[in-house]
This record gives structure tokens, C-alpha cells and sequence, in this order.
């Protein structure tokens, strides 16, 4: 080990020690934020640890039915249209990963039409509402069944292995779908667990669809429950709150929401982040 590898060593580890603590820290703040008094939190007195300690916006919120029925909204709406949307990629991608399919090139246009021009949103609240899918999960799962850029990132994947092993596959009786199934799903672990995270990450955030198309509030999904406590933060009414509490509420509101939403995924993504970067890498495209 040479002098200049040492410091490179010491360099880099700096470096990435700094990096660590400016992408911890916002969360850090925001977990004390949302166990901080109102009064420290307006006196700017919080920082990485909580002062007033308090639960009383996380009482509020837990004590609601209506956030719990939300949150199994969310893990229903999020895991079915993960499914859903990978299924769709997947059979896409390995479509258009086969450069002798006729029409491919059209195809990938289309595709890649769809990332820089859409129907706008009164157009897709009139499609949606004459398909019958108001109110109803397919409003959330559908319209955003496929992701342009993680179909592009599968195809790619899908293009970097060997032909030879499906030509070999097809020799020893396999259809296109035993081939897709046997051979290229069980080689492609790694790209799918990113996909999965990419998808799953996307639905559990997404609020605007299910704000535009339900008008139930036993459909929403969390998120767009918490959004109405924010906006709602004001009124004592709504939540059968003391004047007291609510202030408290509009102080912190914004962390606990943040925590309630960040949280499931921080719990999931340990699991699936040793897929994480060989997957990018595995299907980005190459020169």
C-alpha cells in the first residue's frame, strides 16, 4: 500500500463521513421536530434532539380510524400496483429487448413519446371517470402502470444477456414464456428488486391521484389523509382538538407526516438495497 493510496483512503473516507452526515442529518432534524413542543419548534430552539418532548400530534393522529383504514389503503393500493406495474414492465421490456421484433423501433417511441407528452389532466379525469374506475383502486394502479425510464433501464438489462442461453433453451423445447420464466427472470434478480423499490417508493408517496379521482375519504390512501391534516391543521373541529392541540398540531404537523410517511420504506429498504446498485448498474445503458 503506497503513501498515495493511503491518503486517497483518508481523502475518501472523509469525504464519504461528510456525505453521511449531510444526508442524516434533515432526517435526524425532522424525527426531533416531530417530538418538539411548539414553542421550541417557532423559537428555532430544535435541532437533533427534541426539546418540549411531547406526543401530542401522534396521539391525534393514531387515534383517528379513519388514518389506519388510510394506511391499509396505502399498503393495499401500493402493493397491488407494484405487482401490476411490474408485471407490464417486465413483459414490455423483454418485448423490446428482441432487435428482430417488427415494429420495435415504433414501439420504444411510443414508449418514449409517453415521457415527454401526456393527455393533460382534465383529459385523464375524463378517461378515467367514463372507464367506470372512479372511486375504485384502478384509478391509483393503472394510469401509472409503467414507468418509461425503469422499462428502458429493464430493456437494456434484458439486452445485456447472453442470446446463447435462450437459443439453448429454445433447442431443448422451451417456449417463449418458459424461456422468459426459467431463464431470464432468475438471472435478472437484481434489476427487478430495484424495480420493485423504484415502484414501490413511487406508489406509497403518490397522493395527487387518489386527491383527484375518490372522493371517499375511506378510499384515500395515508398520504392523502395527511395532506388534509395539514391543511386542516387550524380548524379544532375537525379533529375534536383543544385550541392547544391544534397549535401544537400546525407546529409539527409537517415532521410527523413526514416520519409516518418515510418510515415503512426506511424498514424496507435495507432488505432490498444490496439489489439496489448492481441493478442500475446491470441495466443502464451502455455506449
Amino acid at each position: 500500500m503506497t503513501r498515495g493510496y493511503r491518503v486517497f483512503q483518508w481523502f475518501n473516507g472523509v469525504v464519504l463521513t461528510l456525505v453521511v452526515v449531510v444526508t442524516l442529518y434533515p432526517f435526524v432534524n425532522i424525527l426531533a421536530r416531530s417530538f418538539s413542543s411548539q414553542t421550541a419548534i417557532s423559537a428555532g430552539e430544535v435541532n437533533l434532539i427534541p426539546k418540549g418532548f411531547n406526543l401530542t400530534t401522534y396521539q391525534i393522529v393514531a387515534s383517528d380510524p379513519i388514518f389506519w383504514t388510510n394506511y391499509r389503503n396505502t399498503v393495499i393500493y401500493t402493493v397491488v400496483a407494484t405487482i401490476i406495474a411490474m408485471v407490464m414492465t417486465t413483459s414490455y421490456a423483454y418485448v423490446l429487448s428482441k432487435k428482430h421484433l417488427k415494429g420495435r423501433k415504433f414501439l420504444v417511441g411510443v414508449a418514449v413519446f409517453t415521457m415527454f407528452f401526456s393527455g393533460g389532466l382534465i383529459p385523464n379525469y375524463v378517461l378515467i371517470t367514463s372507464l367506470g374506475m372512479k372511486n375504485s383502486i384502478w384509478a391509483i394502479v393503472l394510469p401509472n402502470a409503467i414507468s418509461v425510464f425503469n422499462l428502458l433501464v429493464m430493456k437494456a438489462f434484458f439486452e445485456s444477456l447472453p442470446q446463447d442461453l435462450e437459443e439453448a433453451a429454445a433447442i431443448d423445447g422451451l417456449n417463449t414464456y418458459g424461456i422468459l420464466w426459467r431463464i431470464v427472470l432468475p438471472l435478472s434478480k437484481a434489476v427487478i428488486a430495484t424495480m420493485i423499490l423504484f415502484y414501490a417508493v413511487s406508489f406509497w408517496n403518490s397522493w395527487f391521484g387518489a386527491f383527484l379521482y375518490m372522493d371517499r375519504s375511506d378510499l384515500f390512501p395515508v398520504t392523502v389523509y395527511l395532506r388534509n391534516l395539514i391543511a386542516g391543521a387550524t380548524g379544532a373541529d375537525s379533529y375534536g382538538a383543544a385550541a392547544a392541540e391544534v397549535t401544537q398540531i400546525g407546529a409539527n404537523i409537517q415532521s410527523v407526516t413526514i416520519v409516518l410517511t418515510v418510515l415503512p420504506i426506511l424498514v424496507v429498504y435495507p432488505f432490498v438495497q444490496r439489489f439496489f446498485v448492481s441493478g442500475v448498474m446491470l441495466g443502464a445503458v451502455k455506449g
